[in-house]
């Protein structure tokens, strides 16, 4: 009895393992589809981010939607504002706007568990939030920044405070263990961006169809309680945890879509994940930072640290406020077990529609 429960378990950890790896894969190639597929548009854009704060807010939304990265995005707005392309005043927006546009990916992730009615709203619950949450921080954020140039104020100081310690350029984990077998798939489909598209689509349900139902038969009594009474036991433990992982993995996208799943199988509630989203905004901009203070290029440094000034007053000004985005979050996913196309819908309009119609007119 005892070799028998010894051997489901080691075969319920090698599922979850490879599932996982599948996972990080899909994620991983979708975000190398988009590149492949726009990343000369999303360069254009940000070219044309000197028009008004407005303008810069839009494009960093669409830039950041079209490539999935906001890493990528960030890099290239540093490297503009490092040649001279664009000044930090109009850098910062694109910015704020690159902070919006990564949420697509959970989102995204979220649509897969469509099919099964009380999964999906508590999947689109977990994904929604992140982005209600940094489209609030905009909204309150971006006229200080434009009238004040508050988080350019504070970037500036904390620039001064850590110019000439230098820095370190860290690997992440994750594109390592995935970068041979999405560059083989990539290969063989000759770089066909809309080919790896399809393709990472399909990954993405199989890991996640299967993901779900080994989470749901694994993790249940002792384990349950230490995965919601341990590692998310509180909003700081939560938040810690987001955090951490974001800063290893060096991408919010994934640390943030790796939670979909796991509150979609209803180990985790939405007051458990909200803080988590805020751990993880905090950590994607950990690797720009210590990158920028390698460069030792003060605008490079400056723009970094406004990222990381953007997420930090936005938590400090919103959470006390956290039963909107949490309601919000509730409310748009009970819309969409009604709606099954407001999901769809919502990232069509919110990330691609409203910023590319609002971009052509007022440019």
């Amino acid at each position: 009895m005892k070799k028998k429960t010894f051997l489901t378990s080691l075969f319920n950890l090698v599922a979850i393992l490879f599932l996982l790896y599948l996972f990080f894969v899909a994620i991983e190639m979708l975000g190398h589809s988009f590149k492949l597929i726009g990343k000369d548009t999303a360069k254009n854009l940000i070219h044309s981010a000197t028009h008004s704060p407005i303008i810069g807010l839009l494009v960093g939304t669409l830039a950041t939607a079209i490539i999935q990265s906001s890493s990528t995005t960030t890099s290239m707005v540093v490297a503009l504002v490092a040649g001279g392309a664009i000044d930090i005043t109009h850098a910062i927006p694109v910015i704020m706007g690159a902070n919006i546009g990564t949420t697509i990916t959970n989102l995204i992730v979220s649509t897969v568990h469509i099919r099964a009615n009380k999964e999906f709203e508590r999947a689109f619950a977990a994904a929604v939030v992140h982005d209600i949450f940094n489209i609030l921080s905009v909204i309150i954020l971006l006229p200080l920044q434009v009238y004040f140039n508050i988080l350019g104020r504070v970037a500036s100081f904390l620039e001064k405070l850590f110019e000439g310690i230098g820095g370190i350029k860290v690997s992440s984990p994750i594109k390592i263990i995935t970068k041979p077998v999405v560059h083989f798939i990539v290969d063989i489909v000759n770089k066909n961006g809309y080919i790896t598209a399809i393709i990472s689509f399909i990954l993405l349900i199989v890991a996640l169809t299967f993901l779900v139902k080994v989470i749901k038969r694994v993790i249940v009594g002792r384990a349950q309680v230490f995965f919601s009474e341990v590692m998310f036991k509180n909003a700081a433990y939560s938040l810690l945890l987001g955090l951490i992982l974001t800063s290893i993995v060096q991408s919010s996208s994934v640390t943030t879509s790796l939670i979909v799943p796991i509150a979609a199988a209803g180990i985790l509630t939405l007051e458990q994940v909200f803080p988590y989203t805020l751990g993880a905004n905090i950590g994607t901009t950990i690797t720009a930072i210590l990158a920028s203070l390698a460069t030792g290029n003060p605008a490079a440094i400056t723009v970094a640290f406004s990222h990381l000034s953007f997420n930090v007053l936005g938590i400090t000004i919103l959470y006390p406020f956290k039963r909107l985005p949490i309601f919000l979050a509730r409310t748009f996913a009970k819309i969409s077990i009604k709606f099954k196309l407001f999901p769809i819908l919502y990232i069509l309009v919110v990330f691609f529609i409203i910023p590319a119609i609002i971009f052509y007119i007022w440019r």
